[in-house]
């Protein structure tokens, strides 16, 4: 009897597919897609890497590091991502900055988002100039979510 209730069973394709539309649309745009590394590879100490998708789609690599690494954008250009990170390990970004080597408002900045809860910094590199920086900054976090000069716009 199961077996004859197995077969006539029907899928409705029309409900499949409005049920994966409601699981994109409960998924944030902009989030983070945590990355498996080769942890140790040929002795090599790991290196923390994570992965970002911008309202657009994109995916940007990043590198972790801890809110108290010492100025990261001193000697190499960076958009970097203030994040903050829930009980269950989900990453929420506190705010993006695109940055120049040796932005002068990067450490007033990154006080400021230490203060909204962030505790971990992620630096994506591979932009080829400041427009591509800036673009990539609007992607992942907007205007809104921008913190210039160490105080909130």
């Amino acid at each position: 009897m199961r077996e004859a209730l197995m077969r006539d069973r029907t899928l409705s394709w029309a409900a499949a597919l409005r049920d994966m539309k409601a699981d994109r649309a409960t998924r944030p745009a902009i989030r983070e897609e945590r990355l498996r590394t080769a942890a140790g590879l040929r002795g090599a100490a790991p290196t923390a890497l994570s992965a970002w998708r911008g309202a657009s789609g994109r995916r940007y690599v990043v590198v972790v590091h801890d809110l108290d690494q010492p100025d990261l954008v001193a000697d190499q250009a960076a958009v970097t991502l203030a994040v903050h990170r829930d009980a269950e390990g989900r990453a929420t970004a506190v705010a993006v900055r695109a940055c120049n080597a040796g932005d002068p408002g990067y450490l007033g900045w990154l006080a400021a988002c230490a203060q909204l809860g962030a505790i971990e910094l992620h630096a994506h590199r591979l932009a080829e100039d400041q427009a591509d920086r800036a673009a990539i900054a609007a992607d992942l976090g907007g205007p809104a979510q921008t913190i210039t000069a160490g105080a909130p716009q």
